[in-house]
Parts: structure tokens; sequence; C-alpha cells
């Protein structure tokens, strides 16, 4: 498997929200990799219509577990950096690196503490008080978008 930028989603539950970050990874060239379980099945109807006609084209490996997920993360040598509204990193003031893993969690739960634990850093996206969350298609987004813009690694 190839080193370069990565998203990783972490035992998905919404399939829209996983078919929005199909056609958001096929678009820009990011490969996906999914730790299962997810909470609905691959072909799913609502992940197809998010992913559009896109969701073909993404590159998406799935994972038994999150420890066959790090293993090979760990023989590739790349960092994970996990998305969370509850890490003190600002994205703003974070240094990408091309070959980074961008990971999200659930919808719901996040990350477990041992995976959170695992992580080589840990970003938030700062929001306006009062507010604590985005939707975790658009959090990619914009964690992609940053990575890609600081690295130099969008799509020509």
């Amino acid at each position: 498997m190839a080193r370069g930028m990565r998203i990783a989603l972490y035992q998905p539950e919404i399939a829209g929200n996983v078919g929005a970050i199909l056609r958001l990874a096929a678009c820009f060239s990011v490969p996906v990799d999914i730790v299962m379980p997810m909470g609905f099945a691959f072909s799913d109807a609502k992940l197809k219509r998010a992913a559009m006609d896109y969701g073909a084209s993404a590159d998406v490996t799935r994972h038994a577990n999150f420890e066959a997920f790090d293993a090979q993360r760990r023989a590739r040598g790349q960092r994970l950096m996990l998305m969370s509204s509850h890490a003190s990193q600002r994205l703003p003031e974070v240094e990408f690196r091309a070959d980074d893993i961008l990971l999200m969690g659930s919808e719901s739960a996040g990350v477990p503490d041992a995976v959170r634990d695992l992580a080589d850093v840990r970003v938030r996206i700062p929001m306006a008080p009062g507010f604590r969350s985005l939707n975790i298609a658009v959090s990619t987004g914009i964690a992609v978008a940053e990575a890609l813009r600081q690295t130099g690694s969008f799509p020509q």
C-alpha cells in the first residue's frame, strides 16, 4: 500500500456521511481506511446516494478492527492525526505532513481512550463559543483541505 495522505474512519455509523466522505476522497485522490464494524452495510443505498458515481472511484480499504489498521499504519511509518472536538491543538496551528492519516471517530462516540492515546497528534477544529461539534463529513472536508493546502498536495 502506497504512502501518502489518508482519511481513516473509526467505526462509522451513518451511511450518508461515509458516502459524502468517499466522494470527497475520490475528488481529492485521498485513500480512505474504514475501521470496522460499521453501523450499516457497505451496499447501503444512502451511502451510494451520497457518494454519487464518485464512490466507485474512491480508494477504500476496510480493516477488521483497529489493531489491523494500526499495524498497517505503523508498518508504513505514518503519523495518526486524530480529529477530536476534545483536543487541545487547534487545526490552524498544526503542521501536517504529506503522508499523515487523518482519523475521524464515530459520529456518536468518537474513539475509545485506547485509540485516542495512540494518536500522534490530536487536533480540533475551532468553533464559535457555545457550539460543540460539526458533522463528520464537514469536519473531514475541513481537515483534509487544510492538510492538502499545507502540504501542496491538492490535485492539479
